[in-house]
């Protein structure tokens, strides 16, 4: 007997509706062990489709397919053909990029990504945990890598009651992997570095800010120097602040491998470094700002929204007339109105006008799925200081 879940009117509204999540307060009845892949009916009967099932996590249920569609090796197969191929087309001049988004590929709770010949792969559900010896199996034979690491290291991890590991499943996966973007070099660490290694989210976002560059520049919450390494050129100095001494020294050393001698790492707190900077009246022709999440839940929303703020005031006291701001925001709590809001605010305490040159989100390659707010994650305003 297949395994089988039956949602309540309010799951089954939501999967008619095109999300691929359904709770676990909207589950009426259960036949199924974790990690199953399971038909999902509505109360009357009706099949909605099946999807992977976690008894752990509050997303019971992710949907991988509707109505009567049935889930096989064969439909994962081609489900991971189409997103190789949808990559292949987007012609990304760069050797680290995205291969597999999650939902937005059809494939839930899947990242795969590739840094050179290596993968790094993350499957972040019971459902998705139990597939990925076929997952691995068909990466290999299409993409031939020298090596596939897990980086099962993420808290989602531990939300669906599973170990966090990192592990070499096939090949074998060098401590550090040398990566190209565009015209720049740098050494990725795909055990330790964030994320899978780097933030490649933000890739076409560096480039799109490089285009209103000029004078010095300041890259606030710098990490390997994604965003230095690309306003360098433009600029006359880079100033990369970093809070870790490890990611400082990284940044360091990719800056030396691109022979970009006019960036400047410091090693401090970003709010601290941005009061002195003001104190002692320093100036910057374009800034970023290019944080980590702060609301990681919905309950930290206020204090992120402070923190928000402050970063953003204190970065365009700094900032020169006619100058860019790059403000990023990566927490999906913080909707893109109530970002805008929060800048906005920041700029009337500073006595700042600010024009909106580009609202940006994140890379092609991590495509936001229609109707799943969740996927569409990443903020990226560049704005002009009149």
């Amino acid at each position: 007997m297949s395994s089988s879940v039956v949602v309540g009117p309010r799951g089954a509204e939501r999967a008619e509706r095109g999300h691929p999540w359904i709770y676990q307060s909207d589950i009426t009845e259960i036949r199924a062990r974790g990690g199953d892949v399971v038909e999902v009916f509505a109360p009357r009967g009706r099949k909605l489709g099946e999807a992977l099932y976690s008894d752990r996590s509050q997303i019971a249920l992710r949907l991988l397919t509707r109505g009567e569609e049935r889930f096989d090796a064969a439909k994962l197969a081609d489900r991971l053909d189409a997103a190789l191929a949808f990559r292949e087309r987007l012609g990304i001049d760069a050797t680290a990029y995205r291969l597999v988004h999650g939902e937005a590929d059809r494939l839930p709770s899947l990242i795969v990504d590739r840094y050179g010949g290596v993968l790094v792969v993350q499957a972040l559900s019971q459902g998705m945990d139990r597939l990925l010896g076929d997952v691995v199996s068909v990466l290999g034979k299409r993409l031939t890598p020298a090596g596939i690491l897990t980086r099962h290291d993420a808290n989602a991890r531990a939300l669906e009651g599973l170990p966090q590991t990192i592990e070499v499943l096939r090949g074998t996966v060098p401590p550090t992997v040398a990566v190209r973007d565009r015209d720049l070099e740098y050494e990725v660490d795909p055990y330790h570095g964030q994320k899978t290694g780097l933030f490649l989210d933000q890739r076409e976002n560096r480039w799109a800010a490089a285009a209103y560059a000029g004078g010095r520049a300041l890259d606030c919450f710098s990490y390997d120097g994604g965003f230095s390494f690309a306003l360098a050129r433009p600029s006359t100095e880079v100033v990369a602040v970093e809070v870790s001494e490890q990611a400082a020294a990284r940044l360091a050393t990719n800056a030396n491998r691109n022979r970009l001698a006019n960036v400047r790492t410091v090693t401090g707190n970003v709010f601290d470094v941005l009061r002195d900077m003001e104190r002692r009246g320093e100036r910057f022709g374009t800034i970023v700002l290019d944080p980590p999440a702060f609301a990681k839940t919905r309950a930290s929303l206020p204090r992120a929204l402070g923190a928000y703020k402050e970063i953003n005031l204190r970065a365009l006291k700094i900032l020169d007339p006619g100058g860019t701001l790059v403000s990023c925001s990566c927490s999906y709590h913080v909707s893109e109105p109530l970002f805008l809001d929060v800048v906005q605010a920041a700029a009337r305490d500073a006595r700042a006008t600010l024009s909106l040159l580009e609202k940006r989100t994140q890379a092609r390659d991590h495509p936001v799925l229609l109707g799943v707010p969740e996927t569409n994650y990443l903020k990226c305003l560049l704005l002009r200081k009149l």
